[in-house]
């Protein structure tokens, strides 16, 4: 049994304003936060950055803001770097090294550093930044889709993957999970909050498409299979998905079965949602209008 949940929350570059505000809060007032849950990591990338997938053209900051927040309140950075179709003639982007070389983890340093992370899906990827930035450890994406059970515990011995985040589809396969041993229940980190159709075929092409506009090839918007996709993303209807992991769940099954990590999605959706997920995950209900209010009252922050 494990006695701390540990959630990686969405947004590094695409809401550095919020977490300005958020964090500051979570620091000065934990107490208004369950005791049994931590933020383990926030992950993103910049809208224009080749390397990134899983969703593309959010993300505006300026890096070394963001590298400088992350280390005022020492969280974990982890760059998403899940583009499905990179090649080698990719490696040499401007952007992806400078971010690599900014964000990486100094050894042997005096100064304390929170240790920064790589979610990534291409082996080609993988190969390079371990090679050229080894102060990274890394996190095999989604964006795989991972549905087979049999290949997620491949995944899970693979020595290279601090954290491997399953196929959400497989959040609720308690008999097999329960089998893993604790070290592979240390390195697995489900998809809480997803809203995708659970039926869906088409997810790994959808993560394809979203690699192709990052490499800006031009190719047509993917036409989600979902009988439900023209309501766009809601969190009542992720809480009806067979999938969802909720804070129950979370108490009551996950943690006592020995797994601690949680990834919250979002990076897409915007600052008022994401507040959304923070006050159910993270707040006690009592203070959820507390923080509500601080978010929202802070003249510096417009929530979309």
């Amino acid at each position: 049994m494990t006695n701390t949940a540990y959630y990686h929350l969405p947004g590094l570059f695409e809401f550095y304003d919020f977490y300005k505000a958020f964090l500051p809060l979570y620091k000065e007032h934990r107490d208004y936060f369950y005791d049994w849950c931590e933020i383990g990591s926030i992950y993103g990338a910049p809208s224009d950055c080749i390397w990134g997938g899983g969703r593309v053209g959010f993300g505006d900051e300026e890096p070394q803001r963001v590298y400088e927040l992350m280390r005022e309140y020492g969280i974990s950075a982890r760059l998403t770097f899940s583009n499905l179709l990179l090649e080698k003639k990719h490696l040499s982007d401007k952007l992806g090294n400078r971010l690599c070389q900014m964000f990486e983890t100094a050894a042997g340093t005096s100064i304390q550093r929170p240790e920064n992370g790589v979610i990534i899906a291409s082996d080609i990827l993988l190969d390079y930044i371990s090679r050229t930035y080894p102060g990274y450890y890394f996190v095999s994406s989604t964006t795989k889709v991972l549905t087979d059970f049999d290949e997620l515990v491949k995944e899970l011995d693979h020595a290279e993957f601090r954290y491997v985040v399953p196929d959400f589809r497989l959040n609720k396969s308690y008999d097999k999970l329960n089998q893993l041993t604790q070290v592979q229940k240390d390195k697995v980190e489900f998809l809480c909050n997803e809203c995708c159709w659970f039926g869906c075929y088409d997810r790994k092409n959808c993560y394809e498409n979203v690699s192709r506009k990052a490499l800006l090839e031009e190719c047509e918007d993917h036409i989600c299979v979902s009988p439900t996709a023209e309501r766009g993303y809601r969190f009542s209807d992720a809480m009806k998905n067979p999938g969802f992991i909720g804070i129950e769940d979370i108490q009551k099954t996950y943690l006592p079965s020995g797994f601690s990590n949680f990834k919250i999605e979002g990076r897409s959706l915007g600052s008022a949602l994401i507040l959304e997920f923070l006050l159910y995950y993270m707040t006690k209900p009592e203070y959820q209008l507390k923080v509500r209010e601080e978010i929202y009252l802070d003249s510096s922050l417009d929530l979309f």
